[in-house]
């Protein structure tokens, strides 16, 4: 079984000011470092005021991305996104963009705003809805880091406001744990209650407020008790106990136009003292305040719980001896076309590598990347094998049930195009035999000290849907993951389903205790002729940036801790194994 070393949790791509030239992109250079040595971190909170209404029963669904800009090249490479926030033209993005400040270089950015109109991560098929460019210098010299410009990339219209604000961070790695409930809020609704949920904002030092976190919504309850959620204290106020945190409570109205209950200031200090009479805060609106001289208060809100906990990172695992095994199944389902026409995406073409090679070489390069001993289970489905000609959904590439591991994408794609000679291309497409397999395998080790990454390069055309989601919700439970890559024109809606990045996949009344599904369309990495990948950066960071919180999610799920392995002797002749693990 392969094993594979992550050395970061796969932050957004490194800026090219660290590249020596683009080669190193797939391995084969080394990176050496230049003169940009980061001076900070800094933390870019993204929202936009009166953005243009795509919608025609509604408003917008805007969603921000961010773009670098290489200092060589001049091409832009999409760092992030922030998450989609439904029927408004004025949002708030929770999610930040995290990046490096080089004091010494330009580092030019671009935000593009877009209307989600699907479950599509290609944002080209989404309404464009503006743009705006800075500097990172030029956001940072803002007077209280806060830069408010005109978005524009559409003739003749006034896109809206973009207002960026940026924060250095601290280096406080604490995550707090809380849950509140509200008491006699107003009643907002005419037929029925309010539907409330929180926001939380952190002070600025020029006064203004940088939003932190966004509850869920409680429908129709005057006395809602919110979930537990978690936030690091770096969000909720950077490292500064006594920093003004302030709470607004709102009605939730489907249109976006939610209706303002009332607010009351914390701090972290205040919230850490655990739950006491002195954490009942009355939920005031100023305007009513104002008007009605009678006027108590537009209900309460207490804080029942507070749990302060160290939080570990991937790396501290990675260090702690934790092993990350990938396995590699192919598609060889009819639907991809016969191997020895053109038009399949599996043609075996002696000039140019056919679509299903180009893509397990493009991701394997960067998975070999973090790779120790370079050996990687590789498995087919939905093929007729030789001699008796039954069909096989998890049949090893190179042939031998016994050891299906390949040595190297090499040996990945030896194997393969062997196998597209050996087999007969049938069907049904059938995921959930390769899937239940991996996790079998996860299921043996639960202690933290491995997790296993299962690799699915597809046409996107599922034939065991149901059952699919089933072998899914049940290995969300375990130390694994799924990454689909997706090749060939396809819209991949069924794969846009397996990928619970919005909506928490499900299987009758089982839900997946949490996301382990990642889908990537290989072809908006590829240009029209499909011979050059356009972004190996991006790619890399699409195909393998969940992972890393994926583990932190069922690490913190069975309150694993990384292991901390023992100080080597001061004098020492013998080479001694390190621990591979260990349950804290």
């Amino acid at each position: 079984m392969m094993t594979l070393f992550i050395l970061s949790s796969l932050p957004p791509p490194v800026p090219a000011a660290i590249m020596e030239d683009d080669e190193s992109l797939d391995g084969s250079e080394t990176l050496l470092p230049l003169s940009g040595v980061p001076a900070t971190k800094v933390e870019i909170t993204v929202s936009c005021r009166n953005l243009l209404d795509m919608d025609t029963f509604s408003k917008s669904d805007p969603i921000c991305a961010m773009y670098l800009q290489d200092t060589h090249t001049h091409e832009w490479t999409e760092y992030g996104r922030t998450e989609v926030i439904d029927n408004t033209l004025n949002p708030d993005f929770v999610r930040k963009f995290v990046t490096d400040y080089l004091f010494e270089e330009r580092q030019a950015l671009r935000f593009d705003l877009f209307d989600v109109d699907s479950h599509s991560s290609n944002l080209s098929k989404h309404d464009f809805l503006g743009r705006a460019n800075c500097t990172l210098g030029e956001l940072v010299s803002a007077p209280g880091s806060r830069l408010q410009k005109p978005l524009g990339g559409i003739a003749g219209k006034d896109c809206g406001t973009i207002i960026l604000t940026a924060e250095e961070l601290g280096n406080c790695r604490d995550v707090a744990t809380m849950q509140l409930c509200g008491n006699r809020l107003d009643k907002k609704d005419f037929f029925g209650k309010s539907d409330p949920f929180l926001v939380f904002y952190r002070s600025n030092e020029d006064g203004t407020f940088t939003i932190s976190h966004r509850t869920e919504v409680v429908k129709n309850n005057l006395n809602p008790v919110w979930q537990p959620f978690s936030i690091p204290v770096r969000v909720l106020c950077n490292g500064d106990v006594d920093r003004t945190i302030r709470v607004e409570v709102y009605d939730w109205d489907r249109d976006g136009s939610h209706d303002f209950i009332g607010e009351f200031t914390t701090s972290y200090r205040e919230l850490s003292r655990g739950h006491n009479n002195f954490h009942v805060h009355e939920v005031i609106n100023p305007k009513k305040k104002a008007r009605k001289k009678k006027y108590i208060n537009s209900g309460t809100v207490t804080l029942l719980s507070f749990k302060l906990e160290a939080e570990f990172t991937f790396l501290d695992y990675i260090k702690g001896g934790m092993q990350i095994n990938f396995t590699v199944a192919i598609d060889f389902t009819a639907s991809n076309g016969n191997p020895t026409q053109p038009t399949s995406l599996h043609y075996l073409c002696p000039y140019q590598p056919s679509a299903y090679a180009l893509a397990l070489r493009s991701v394997g390069n960067i998975i070999q990347d973090y790779d120790s001993d370079r050996l990687f289970p590789a498995l087919g489905f939905g093929a007729k094998l030789p001699p008796d000609g039954h069909t096989s959904h998890e049949f090893p590439l190179n042939g031998n049930p016994d050891d299906p591991c390949c040595e190297g994408i090499e040996g990945v794609l030896g194997a393969y195009h062997s196998s597209l000679r050996r087999v007969q291309l049938c069907g049904p497409t059938n995921f959930a035999p390769v899937i239940k397999r991996v996790a079998r395998q996860a299921a043996e080790v639960m202690d933290g000290s491995q997790y296993f990454v299962l690799l699915i390069l597809t046409d996107g055309v599922i034939s065991d849907m149901e059952t699919t989601k089933e072998a899914i919700v049940a290995a969300s439970s375990l130390p694994m993951s799924i990454v689909i890559v997706g090749v060939g024109p396809a819209e991949f809606e069924a794969m846009e389903e397996l990928d619970g990045d919005e909506v928490r996949l499900s299987s009758g009344d089982q839900v997946a205790e949490r996301d382990i599904v990642q889908f990537v369309p290989f072809r908006d990495y590829v240009e029209r002729g499909g011979e050059e990948v356009l972004s190996i950066e991006r790619l890399a960071r699409d195909v393998l940036a969940e992972i890393p919180d994926q583990v932190l999610t069922f690490m913190k799920s069975r309150d694993i801790a990384p292991f901390v392995p023992p100080a080597p002797p001061t004098v020492s002749h013998k080479h001694e194994k390190r621990p591979a693990h260990s349950r804290c």
